[in-house]
């Protein structure tokens, strides 16, 4: 089976997203002197949606795929930023087929390879590949860079989707997909919150060296709008407690901040704006997923404990 139906609490907030989706663009239509960027962003998120929404409807195999497929654009974009040296191209190749082996572990719903295979394995066989090639000038560099590619952009996006292979007994309500449904519509949601808080109260930055244009303001309002939405989200898409649904939200609100600013440090070291222009009006697959490289495993694994 190619395609699955998801649960129904899941359909009525894909709808609810193509109906906000639906509003913003006649505003920005009517708008006469709304932002090219704006309507640009807008149209994007059209893409984005649609693709996740897509995602959802596709079985368990065919999610992950896309997942993976999501975690290796974003490795592609990292490396494309970071200088690798001659000597690196053989490893490189072994980092790129970490990323079909990471989620093959998904897939075959191998939980305990699942969680090793890169901070253990990876981390082991990358460096002793490049002591191998006996490059040692400039190791350090190249293999701390490698190994921190492969935790943000594999590792920890692969945390989302092993969020469906969870039974569906731990949460009658939708299942993984309704856990998926939740994290990422609560992260995505979380940077447009902060995003809006910021620019209409912003006054105080955050960490003005790495993100001038995070507020305390903004971080704030995000985190507290967040967490309004998982309390009125749970109920729907997860099993969780009311006492649950508010610490899922602080979670998902505060880890979304620190993903968009460690990865704000990280072009900030390279001296770049956006990690590519694959999205027009957002920058990259990168700058798209930042705050869930910190969600997903985060929440992850907040669910497994309590849940599974």
């Amino acid at each position: 089976m190619i395609f699955a139906w998801p649960a129904q609490p899941v359909i009525w907030i894909l709808a609810g997203l193509f109906g906000l989706l639906v509003v913003a663009s006649v505003a920005s239509r009517m708008m006469a002197r709304a932002p090219g960027e704006l309507r640009q962003r807008i149209r994007t998120w059209w893409v984005m949606i649609a693709v996740f929404a897509l995602a959802l409807f596709l079985d368990r195999v065919g999610a992950i795929a896309l997942f993976g497929l999501v975690s290796f654009i974003a490795f592609k974009e990292y490396l494309s930023l970071i200088p690798t040296r001659r000597a690196d191209r053989r490893v490189l190749f072994w980092a790129y087929l970490a990323i079909p082996g990471q989620y093959l572990w998904v897939a075959e719903d191998w939980y305990g390879m699942f969680l090793i295979f890169i901070p253990v394995y990876l981390f082991l066989g990358l460096a002793l590949r490049m002591v191998i090639d006996g490059a040692t000038e400039g190791f350090l560099r190249a293999v701390g860079t490698l190994h921190w590619g492969l935790m943000i952009t594999v590792f920890s996006l692969s945390h989302g989707a092993y969020l469906l292979n969870l039974p569906a007994e731990g949460n009658p309500a939708a299942g993984g997909v309704g856990l998926l449904t939740f994290l990422v519509v609560l992260t995505q949601a979380n940077d447009v919150l902060q995003y809006v808080w910021g620019r209409t109260l912003g006054r105080h930055p955050v960490i003005p060296k790495v993100s001038p244009n995070k507020t305390w303001e903004g971080l704030i309002g995000g985190v507290a709008t967040t967490t309004l939405a998982a309390l009125l989200l749970a109920p729907l898409l997860t099993p969780f407690s009311l006492w649950h649904s508010l610490l899922a939200g602080l979670l998902i609100g505060i880890a979304g901040f620190f993903g968009d600013v460690t990865i704000s440090a990280v072009k900030r070291d390279l001296g770049v704006k956006d990690t590519s222009t694959l999205l027009p009006g957002h920058g990259g697959m990168l700058d798209r997923v930042d705050s869930l490289t910190f969600t997903a495993p985060l929440f992850f694994h907040f669910t497994y404990y309590l849940y599974y």
